[in-house]
């Protein structure tokens, strides 16, 4: 049987509650997914939100909730569809897609290494001091707060909330996944350096050449720069096809 492209988004959205749940990154009712439905439902105004009081162990395509944007384009919403209500902080997703067109995917979560960053208040991607993540988040995972959020997105694929987690976004489910695993990754490896003397940061003509290769891939805010005062240089547009990122790090490296 083929599914419609509202039943495979639903598939997909409780896929990504449950593997949350499986890496160990929420627990309790912690959390929330959102995603965007295609233009044909509703005309880009719609999304599939996990319910709030659930487990995300326990969400299925079924316990979803449909929610709509106000008509006015603004960040205000609706349940249109379900029996459940939506989280308390759709509102957050709802200025994240409102930020970021190309945005079709938000994820929050609290992964315990990166969280512990959000809640020190501090970001261990401040000086970037590894290839890869450059071109996969960019040289920027600043720590904000609400209120700050989104310009943050205007420039970022990643975000830690303070004292409240991470929030990573994506043209789709995937890339929004892979964020959320790489933002925990790095988060547990600059830690685990602290005690070492901490992490050395990478040259800046290094982390420049590494977000040129970002920019040329497409991966990112869509003709957005970095943050001011960083130093770096290079905004990148959206474009089509999945970049091998493995490839543009092996590139950007052998011409260091």
């Amino acid at each position: 049987m083929t599914l419609t492209a509202r039943e495979a988004l639903a598939l997909d959205v409780a896929a990504l509650c449950q593997h949350l749940h499986v890496r160990g990154w929420v627990a309790n009712h912690d959390g929330n997914v959102s995603a965007r439905l295609p233009a044909s439902y509703g005309g880009g105004g719609r999304f599939l939100a996990s319910p709030t009081a659930v487990s995300k162990a326990d969400v299925t395509a079924w316990t979803l909730v449909e929610v709509a944007s106000d008509a006015d384009g603004g960040t205000g919403f609706k349940v249109v569809a379900g029996e459940r209500k939506v989280f308390s902080e759709f509102a957050l997703h709802m200025h994240a897609y409102r930020a970021r067109p190309d945005v079709n995917w938000v994820c929050h979560a609290h992964p315990p290494y990166a969280t512990a960053w959000a809640v020190a208040g501090r970001s261990f991607w401040d000086l970037p001091f590894m290839a890869e993540p450059v071109v996969s988040l960019g040289a920027e995972i600043p720590v904000v707060d609400a209120s700050g959020l989104v310009d943050a997105l205007t420039r970022c694929d990643a975000v830690l909330l303070k004292n409240h987690g991470v929030i990573t976004v994506g043209p789709c489910r995937e890339t929004t996944q892979l964020r959320m695993e790489l933002v925990e990754h790095v988060a547990r490896i600059a830690a685990l350096a602290e005690p070492l003397g901490g992490t050395r940061p990478l040259a800046v003509d290094e982390v420049e050449r590494l977000l040129g290769a970002r920019a040329n891939a497409g991966i990112g805010p869509a003709g957005r720069g970095q943050a001011s005062g960083t130093g770096f240089a290079a905004g990148s547009s959206v474009g089509a096809g999945k970049p091998d990122v493995g490839s543009l790090v092996a590139e950007a490296l052998r011409r260091f």
